[in-house]
Order: structure tokens, then sequence, then C-alpha cells
């Protein structure tokens, strides 16, 4: 225990330092997993610059990277869209960037290697705050795989099957939108979010 301060007061704390710390807490009698997760998640909060709680660019680069899945998965708000058009003035102001990330079939490829190669295995120009909710976003847009392969192998015209895909689709949209103005909320205040089916992954993969 007497190396715990050492972690606040590192300049830049590393991933293995982190991972030490995590097989430390795990081993302590009486520490449960929420617990453990709260202490990671501050540790997490605190992995900037000088050991100071992640500053405004920092932020900011955090909370568009949510934008990514969204934008990705926008296409599958379209019943939703239809019975609440109110919502399409919410979404009006990503109009232009909906376009702009369908403009190219390229675009999604490109945007995910971006991110992953330029941010996620860049621990050296960006702290464990911006690589985790980073991670999280690709690991979102990654699962929009299971949604497009039911929509192809099935596609139905009407009937049961088309209700099914149609709750499909709507749960899928409901869940991005959330998961991107809970995600992205976080990152403006400085927190840390964590995404269900996704934290853990994006955990494993920068920690």
């Amino acid at each position: 225990m007497a190396s715990s301060p050492l972690l606040f007061l590192s300049p830049k704390p590393s991933p293995l330092l982190l991972h030490h710390h995590r097989r430390h807490l795990n081993r302590l009698p009486g520490i449960s997993s929420r617990c453990r997760r709260r202490f990671l998640d501050s540790f997490v909060a605190r992995a900037t610059k000088n050991g100071e709680p992640a500053d405004p660019p920092d932020r900011i680069l955090a909370a568009a990277c949510y934008l990514y899945p969204f934008l990705d998965g926008v296409h599958y708000g379209r019943f939703v869209l239809t019975q609440f058009p109110a919502l399409q003035l919410v979404l009006q102001p990503f109009v232009p960037a909906i376009h702009l990330f369908r403009s190219s079939p390229l675009t999604p490829s490109l945007l995910f290697f971006t991110l992953y190669f330029a941010v996620v295995r860049n621990p050296s120009k960006f702290g464990l705050f911006v690589r985790f909710n980073t991670m999280q976003a690709i690991v979102l847009d990654v699962l929009l795989i299971f949604p497009d392969l039911l929509e192809r192998t099935f596609n139905p015209n009407g009937g049961i099957g088309l209700e099914l895909l149609q709750t499909l689709d709507s749960t899928v949209f409901l869940f991005l939108l959330a998961s991107f103005v809970y995600g992205s909320t976080a990152c403006l205040l400085g927190q840390v979010p964590r995404l269900p089916l996704v934290a853990e992954a994006a955990e494993r993969r920068v920690m």
C-alpha cells in the first residue's frame, strides 16, 4: 500500500502500472467488484497529463468520438423517426455530419483505423481518458455488425418478420442515441462513462 500515492503523483500513469494496481486490488479480501470499478474509474479520470482531471481539449475529443458509432448507425432510426417526427428536429444539426459520413463507403473504415491506431494505440500522445472513451465508441460501432447481419439475412417484407425488424432497428437506434448523449455529456463534464455491453471490452484493450 505504500506505493499507492505514487499512482496519482505520476505525470503520466502507464497502462502497466494500472494493470499492476488492478491485480493488487483483486487480491485484497473484502473489496467488492463495485469498489474496484469505482477506483479504476477514478483512476481513468485522473490519467491525463500531470495527474490532473481531463482538460477541455481531451474532453471535447473524447466526446466527439461517440459521434462515430451514432453516425454509422443512424439509419436504424428510420422507423422511430417516422413515428416521432419531433426527433427529426433534434437530429437536424447532425444532418451535415451524416451526409459527410455517408459521402463515401470508405469513410467508416478510414475513421475506424484512424481512431484505433492514431488514438487508442498511441499512449504517448493521448491519456487513458481519451483512449478509453475512443475504444468504447469503436466497440459500440463493431457491435452494429450483428443487427446488420440479421437485416441482410432475413430482410422481411411484411408480417411479424417486419414488425420484429422494426423493433430491432428502433432498439438499436435508441441505444445508440442514449449512448451518444450519455457518453459525450459525461466526457464534456470530465467524467468516465461506462456503456453497457462495451465498457469491459474497451477497458481490456487500453489498460
